[in-house]
């Protein structure tokens, strides 16, 4: 007969790889969307929506022109 192996205890989950590998791309993605949604809302808020219309935050105006007395 061979000798009892002692019994292999479990690690918890946070201390294999694994769990952290298959969190890291849905991560990723989360901070890849935040900073489109940073840079769509800082660079492009106030960019004209139609000929002669302009968007500020939530109210849409009449851009004023010369050509109209």
């Amino acid at each position: 007969m061979t000798a009892a192996q002692p019994a292999k205890t479990a690690k918890p989950w946070y201390r294999e790889p694994w769990p952290w590998i298959l969190m890291a791309g849905p991560f990723v993605a989360m901070i890849g969307c935040f900073v489109t949604i940073y840079f769509a809302f800082t660079n492009f808020s106030n960019q004209p929506i139609q000929e002669g219309v302009v968007k500020r935050g939530l109210v849409i105006e009449q851009a004023a022109s010369s050509a109209n007395p």
